[in-house]
């Protein structure tokens, strides 16, 4: 029984296909509207009614669900400014943070490679 030599391509393909991390990762960014807020905050902390101007098309509930989902995945955090009214603003975390690279190549990519519908 023969087996084809090792090659660094096989090696990284059989790296990604038996990571869990890199399976999580990819599903959690690859959420709808995920990399989209990720990206907006990129920019800086902003407040919910910021977050929904920025970010056309999302509603108000999804938008809720998706802050929801990064705080718990320690992305981003909430913060609550105490007063009348009470606001609250939305900040990457470090983790969240360092999605900027990764962000900036897919940006880099997708104007290369995705096409616009006419």
């Amino acid at each position: 029984m023969s087996t084809a030599p090792k090659t660094k391509n096989s090696e990284a393909f059989q790296d990604a296909q038996l990571c869990p991390r890199f399976q999580r990762a990819v599903e959690l960014v690859g959420k709808r509207w995920t990399g989209a807020i990720v990206r907006v905050l990129l920019s800086g902390p902003l407040r919910f009614n910021e977050l929904l101007t920025a970010i056309p098309g999302i509603s108000d509930r999804l938008l809720t669900e998706r802050l929801r989902e990064l705080e718990t995945e320690a992305l981003i955090v909430r913060h609550v400014e105490s007063g009348s009214p009470v606001r609250v603003a939305y900040e990457l975390t470090c983790a969240g943070a360092e999605l900027q690279e990764p962000m900036d190549s897919l940006g880099r990519w997708a104007e290369k490679w995705i096409g616009l519908p006419c």
